[in-house]
């Protein structure tokens, strides 16, 4: 599927200049699994050019399980009852065993390239990068942004199965314009399309949604917010027996447990690393009439309890000092 030269993983076809340290990734390999993916939501990209005239493409990564491409139709709605023939289309792009061709590109020469396709998404993108470091694929009709990896072509992708559609605002961004994500998975064989989707049933029966509605065990609210339990007597007598089982256990191995808040301030976790790792994708900070405070939820238990252990002097004679909380 692709191959790794000293440590990246780089399309089969690429040229090795060097001396290098090889190696060959199989389906089985995550790295084969990631090209055989990202080859994949191209395809759906090439589809859904030629079954949606005028489309825009933003970004369409491989991710633990498929992909996904977040794109802006226009005037048009791309609905679930629309995926089947989106499939049949890219069966059929794939069947013709297409080449991805790679090729490196000036910046001016990707923004006109992408300017001239009406493809706003793609020059902002652009407009990010270094110059000398921007490379495009083309498979058939279809040229895309792309870092790679990817596969040789399109023929190993036998079995496609798009799974849903949702709305994404693009780069993450609330008071940006609201894509159409949409996600699938491929397979280089159908038996394996097909037991897939046999665990995604069994899956499904035991969803938490499903499973803490039916025994009334928690419950969400869009007014709360989405994504937010409450825990309803059952689910909470159900919780706090968990959470006994689990002092039980922290207890025999000398934990002793703590409560901190559940934000802090923001130069904890600049200082902890988390910010420079999860600031961008955290909830928005929380600002105090101080100018210049923010506060966030916590992303992690440790830096509130380094505070802890830094709260009064130490011996080694007191370590291990283990601390937990829920």
């Amino acid at each position: 599927m692709a191959c790794g030269v000293n440590g990246e993983t780089i399309d089969l076809n690429r040229p090795i200049s060097e001396d290098a340290n090889f190696v060959l990734y199989k389906w089985e390999d995550e790295e084969g699994k990631h090209a055989f993916w990202h080859t994949s939501a191209h395809l759906l990209a090439e589809a859904l050019q030629e079954l949606y005239p005028g489309i825009q493409f933003g970004i369409g990564p491989a991710i633990e399980n498929g992909f996904y491409y977040d794109v802006d139709p226009g005037e048009a709605v791309i609905k679930e009852g629309d995926l089947p023939a989106i499939e049949k289309k890219m069966a059929e792009l794939a069947a013709k065993k297409e080449t991805l061709v790679r090729q490196s590109i000036a910046k001016d020469d990707a923004l006109k390239m992408f300017g001239e396709r009406g493809e706003t998404y793609k020059c902002e993108l652009i407009s990010e990068l270094e110059d000398g470091h921007i490379t495009t694929y083309t498979q058939g009709a279809f040229t895309d942004l792309c870092r790679g990896p990817h596969l040789m072509s399109t023929a190993p992708i036998k079995a496609i199965k798009l799974l849903s559609v949702a709305g994404a605002y693009w780069r993450g961004q609330e008071d940006r314009k609201q894509m159409t994500r949409i996600y699938g998975i491929t397979f280089p064989k159908k038996k394996m399309l097909d037991e897939y989707l046999v665990m995604l049933e069994e899956a499904k029966k035991r969803d938490h949604r499903k499973i803490g509605k039916e025994m009334d065990l928690f419950m969400f609210s869009d007014t709360v917010g989405k994504g937010l339990p409450m825990w309803l007597p059952k689910g909470t007598a159900l919780r706090l027996r968990l959470q006994d089982f689990l002092r039980r256990i922290q207890a025999r191995y000398d934990y002793q447990e703590v409560i901190c808040p559940p934000i802090g301030n923001k130069l904890l976790y600049v200082t902890s690393g988390h910010y420079a790792k999860y600031g961008k994708d955290a909830f928005q900070p929380i600002h105090t009439p101080e100018e210049g405070e923010e506060y966030f939820l916590k992303p992690m238990n440790c830096p509130h309890h380094c505070m802890i252990y830094k709260n009064s002097p130490r011996s080694y004679r007191d370590l291990p000092l283990r601390i937990a909380e829920f």
